[in-house]
């Protein structure tokens, strides 16, 4: 996305900061911030009012369960005697093949059901596929239930991208497009990575099974946001 912020906007900024005795590099500086950071977040404030709150905690935590899982899966698969062979070949064709047929997938659905439906299915698919390595956890080394599991994983992630992306286009005013997309994106990885910073030790206290289990479980608030947000959207 391109953002469409007009020179005359920014002319009009400068202009206003200027009448208030700023000049120079601090006009400059100031300009450029408050139409390159403040103006976007104010209207999308202005423009959802207190909706807004419900939309950024939904964008914090969306995708909180693929993102905490799948920092631990490479540690995952050395335990379980996978070679860097196995799981680069699985990873590399049946997970790139599945992501892009979920991709499709996601759009199409998208487009039958709607963008709030599809982001719901999106979530619960993210959060179930991680039970799924909790089986591989007992399986051990087995090669096909590896492909079984990562195929269908990288399938909902698909999935869910699709109607996650779709969404946020959705919540983007066109004269903020890029300021607005980067601030969603940082938002939704903000959450998802401070706490994957504590999987190791999770780990090494609960075990494998205890932590994708976990996984799957902080995806279940996620389901209650999507209903929430869909909800007093359609009261708006």
């Amino acid at each position: 996305m391109i953002s469409s912020v007009t020179p005359e906007r920014e002319a009009h900024t400068r202009e206003r900061f200027a009448a208030a005795g700023l000049s120079g590099w601090m006009l400059t500086a100031t300009a450029w911030f408050h139409s390159a950071v403040l103006s976007p977040f104010i209207d999308f404030i202005q423009r959802y009012k207190w909706q807004a709150v419900l939309m950024l905690a939904l964008i914090a935590v969306y995708r909180i369960s693929d993102v905490v899982m799948g920092v631990m899966s490479n540690p995952f698969y050395q335990e379980m005697g996978f070679t860097k062979d196995e799981v680069a070949t699985v990873s590399k064709v049946y997970g790139v093949i599945m992501t892009i047929a979920g991709a499709g997938l996601g759009g199409l659905l998208v487009m039958r059901m709607g963008v709030m439906r599809t982001l719901f299915l999106g979530a619960v698919l993210s959060a179930a596929t991680n039970l799924l390595f909790v089986w591989l956890a007992g399986r051990g080394h087995d090669v096909g239930a590896l492909v079984f599991t990562v195929s269908a994983d990288n399938l909902s992630a698909g999935i869910a991208s699709s109607a996650f992306v779709a969404y946020l286009s959705g919540l983007v005013n066109q004269a903020y497009s890029a300021t607005q997309y980067a601030l969603f994106t940082s938002v939704m990885l903000l959450l998802p990575k401070f706490i994957a910073g504590f999987s190791g030790e999770f780990v090494d206290a609960y075990g494998w099974a205890n932590f994708f289990t976990g996984t799957a479980a902080i995806g279940i608030p996620v389901l209650l946001l999507v209903w929430l947000v869909s909800r007093n959207h359609k009261q708006a």
